[in-house]
């Protein structure tokens, strides 16, 4: 593909968003930074101002709009929803309020919401549960 090309900025700090959020950076995300930033970064810089824009509203504090990422895309059936799991997690969602979104989605999408909802909150805990023993 060629090496990450804009020279406004490098791909590290590109990513530095989503280690801060997530505490890594996601495959997609990752492959979408070296691609798009080799052959379009100015398209890539495109993405990141509206992804910005948009997941940060100055209305909303980052856990509210992270738990309601997560309930959107559990309610898509989208496996993005774990990742906005994990971040409003990290930006200090309770399980309980992550539970309380799932009920959400139960409520609308049914039985299959629910059912992945309270698996993806699992395998959160779980990652939770081997970082902190690490």
């Amino acid at each position: 593909m060629g090496d990450y090309a804009d020279p406004a900025t490098t791909a590290e700090s590109r990513s530095a968003i989503y280690e801060d959020l997530l505490g890594f950076v996601p495959p997609r995300i990752e492959a979408r930074m070296h691609v798009t930033g080799a052959l379009d970064p100015e398209m890539l810089a495109i993405q990141e101002r509206m992804r910005e824009h948009g997941m940060y509203p100055k209305c909303f504090d980052v856990k509210t709009s992270q738990l309601m990422l997560f309930g959107m895309l559990l309610m898509d059936g989208s496996d993005a929803s774990v990742l906005h799991g994990i971040a409003a997690r990290r930006a200090g969602a309770t399980w309980e309020e992550m539970q309380a979104v799932v009920n959400l989605c139960f409520l609308f999408r049914g039985l299959s919401a629910a059912n992945r909802g309270a698996e993806q909150l699992a395998n959160i805990a779980k990652r939770e549960a081997a970082s902190q023993a690490a």
